[in-house]
């Protein structure tokens, strides 16, 4: 599998993944939705699967001695392993924030422990209905991309807009103490992402079996 993922990196992955795995970037912008930083994520992911299947990555790595469970195992380790490197790209643009501009974010949430469980959630979603319907069909990378975007869309306002409630104010927070009781949704969003992206593969797995490329 190993090799499989080193093929993924070498030769699926459009150059502009790179580049969008430094959105984190977006959160020094004053007065900006966070949340975009989840959004270009995905879009880098589009990316690459149009850019793959212009390239008829799909057919070369069915070729390949492998079983078609292992083509998807490596797709769903791709996503996950760009989004793991595009949230630990944005941490320390994150802390950097916390000392170079004053605190509060009148447009959405801060980026703090919340922000970046909400931010595994959004992934998650997106990995399981992008990659389930990409593999229903091996090479519908727009409907997939179409299908997936609208939650992780709804998503990302309902992360911003949250932090707008009085009663959910400590959403929004960057003091010690709230930061603290922030920690369970951290913690929350990485359970969903590991249980989330499992089932991901199991079901995509399943939806690709059958499929007739």
């Amino acid at each position: 599998m190993i090799h499989l993922l080193y093929k993924e990196w070498r030769l699926a992955v459009h150059p502009v993944v790179y580049m969008f795995c430094l959105m984190g970037a977006l959160t020094l912008v004053p007065a900006y939705p966070y949340g975009m930083v989840f959004f270009f994520g995905c879009l880098g992911l589009f990316f690459t699967c149009q850019f793959a299947r212009e390239n008829a990555d799909l057919f070369y790595t069915m070729m390949l001695p492998i079983r078609k469970r292992d083509a998807v195992k490596s797709k769903c380790l791709l996503f996950v392993s760009v989004e793991l490197i595009q949230l630990m790209a944005t941490v320390p643009f994150a802390v950097l924030r916390r000392w170079v501009l004053p605190d509060g974010n009148p447009v959405g949430i801060e980026a703090n422990a919340a922000f970046f469980g909400f931010g595994l959630v959004i992934y998650t979603i997106y990995n399981f209905v992008y990659l389930i319907v990409l593999f229903r069909s091996g090479y519908q990378v727009g409907k997939a991309f179409l299908a997936a975007i609208v939650p992780v869309l709804a998503g990302i306002v309902c992360m911003e807009a949250a932090v707008h409630i009085p009663s959910l104010a400590w959403l929004d927070g960057m003091r010690f103490a709230e930061m603290v009781r922030q920690l369970p949704i951290l913690c929350g969003g990485i359970v969903v992402f590991v249980i989330g992206n499992l089932l991901t593969y199991r079901t995509a797995a399943l939806c690709f079996e059958t499929t007739d490329l």
